[in-house]
């Protein structure tokens, strides 16, 4: 069992707080410069990348060198993919319609409203989020079977949230397939691979926190509130209102997973 830094964990937090504030505000910068706000989705990994390397570096001297490292390096990784992959789907596109009919009924001015409504919440979920990788820094014993355990299951969720956006970017890149439901690869045994990917990513990285049960029991609001946005929240919830009125959605509803993984429904 690891014992926690507590007094050098509450003095992080508003740096990485910080962090998260900044990469929001810089990506507003961009948004009103480009006349769209859907990069705030590309932010949305980077933020977690920034707060993760200036944790790292707050944490140094503190915390388990490797453990820093590791829980460093797989936030990077998840969020630098992320972003990647959600700027290069929305390249050449224009403005997100979720955020073109807020903003239509935004009161006031809608710029302000965005800042509000889209910028500062997002910045304050990813600081909240992020809270077990900015505490993996300072729990001070040497990294044991649970962060192992949670490299493990971060592992896991990457790979269904990769794998199944590559697979959805090709099925929409063949003309053939316009209109249809995709229903092949991972997305016949869950409607949302990607979204059960990120579950298990930050599942994952909250189990490296658990060698201090602490530091577990103080960031679990993490995963817990990460598991409600994509589960019940802006993402499979809301998705799947969009997506309900769409020739072969039911069928394809009633034969696959909602959510966690498993061979699809015969007949």
């Amino acid at each position: 069992m690891s014992g926690f830094a507590w007094a050098a964990f509450a003095q992080g937090l508003l740096p990485c707080a910080g962090a998260a504030l900044a990469v929001m505000l810089a990506t507003f910068a961009v948004a009103l410069r480009m006349g769209v706000h859907r990069v705030v989705d590309v932010a949305w990994g980077l933020g977690f990348t920034a707060v993760a390397l200036v944790s790292y570096a707050a944490s140094a001297g503190d915390g388990d060198g490797t453990r820093r490292l590791l829980v460093t390096v797989l936030t990077a990784v998840w969020g630098l993919r992320l972003a990647w992959h959600i700027a290069r789907r929305g390249r050449g596109h224009g403005e997100d319609p979720r955020y073109a009919a807020m903003l239509a009924r935004a009161p006031g001015d809608p710029r302000l409203y965005a800042l509000r409504k889209v910028y500062l919440l997002q910045g304050a979920l990813v600081w909240l989020i992020s809270l077990p990788v900015q505490a993996a820094g300072y729990l001070t014993g040497p990294a044991g079977a649970w962060a192992w355990a949670g490299a493990g299951v971060w592992a896991v969720g990457l790979v269904f949230e990769a794998v199944g956006d590559r697979q959805l970017a090709r099925f929409k890149t063949d003309p053939a397939n316009r209109g249809k439901i995709m229903d092949r690869g991972l997305w016949s045994w869950t409607r949302h691979p990607n979204y059960f990917g990120d579950f298990c990513v930050w599942w994952g990285l909250f189990l490296i926190v658990c060698q201090a049960p602490g530091a577990a029991a103080a960031t679990l609001v993490a995963p817990v509130l990460m598991s409600f946005l994509l589960i019940g929240g802006s993402g499979k919830a809301l998705l799947e209102r969009h997506m309900a009125e769409r020739p072969g959605f039911a069928a394809y509803r009633d034969r696959t997973s909602g959510f966690f993984p498993r061979p699809p429904r015969r007949g």
